[in-house]
């Protein structure tokens, strides 16, 4: 019976910290999307100085190989984040009317910003992985081919609602991350999101003149 009472409690604390292993890989997924991301704008966005060094930069994670490893990782890590993160995802026609009530009667902002993650991440799985496979099946990666493919105007319309999704997605993950784990207290969490604001913001407005500066490079 002692025996029996000890599995009972022991599959009960399991079952308790299953979901706490989950949420805290979802984190760490998140965080490495959220890493990459900005790492990844950084470097296309210096095309915008010169197309030589986008090209150098492109040359130097082909050469080393780590563009075989960083692509199908970061693809993978995309498709695991939205695995665990659609645990909590209302998938229901009742789930998502319950949720759509209780945010309108609550008002709280944070609710709102939860469910703006919800939706760009439908859109940024399809089209991220859409990217992704695309850029990988046409290696190695150059300005004159990147400017090919958003020159033809179709691409460009899909980075131009890609890249507000993105980093609004980017953005309000990064702040819940740092209030869910301790990192932001009640006080300080109005100013801190100001600031996340304006980074988003920065982060858009540098992904839209590197969106121009491939739509005016000359690939002749």
């Amino acid at each position: 019976m002692q025996n029996l009472t000890t599995t009972t409690t022991k599959n009960s604390i399991n079952s308790i910290k299953l979901p706490a292993y989950l949420d805290w890989l979802q984190m760490f997924s998140g965080v490495i999307l959220i890493l990459f991301m900005w790492a990844h704008l950084c470097l296309v966005s210096s095309v915008i100085i010169s197309p030589s060094i986008m090209n150098a930069i492109a040359n130097f994670f082909e050469e080393t190989g780590l563009v075989y490893v960083c692509g199908p990782g970061i693809l993978l890590i995309l498709f695991l984040h939205f695995i665990l993160a659609s645990r909590k995802i209302p998938w229901t026609t009742k789930q998502q009317t319950a949720m759509w009530a209780n945010a309108k009667r609550m008002h709280h902002k944070d609710t709102w910003l939860w469910m703006i993650q919800v939706g760009t991440a439908m859109v940024i799985l399809i089209m991220g992985a859409t990217h992704i496979w695309v850029v990988l099946t046409d290696l190695p990666i150059t300005a004159t081919k990147s400017a090919m493919r958003i020159q033809s105007g179709t691409w460009f319309v899909f980075y131009l609602i890609l890249l507000p999704l993105v980093e609004l997605h980017v953005g309000i993950g990064f702040y819940r991350i740092m209030i869910k784990w301790g990192f932001l207290s009640r006080t300080n969490r109005k100013g801190f999101h100001a600031k996340e604001n304006i980074l988003t913001i920065i982060m858009i407005t540098i992904g839209l003149i590197t969106l121009m500066r491939f739509m005016l490079l000359p690939i002749n």
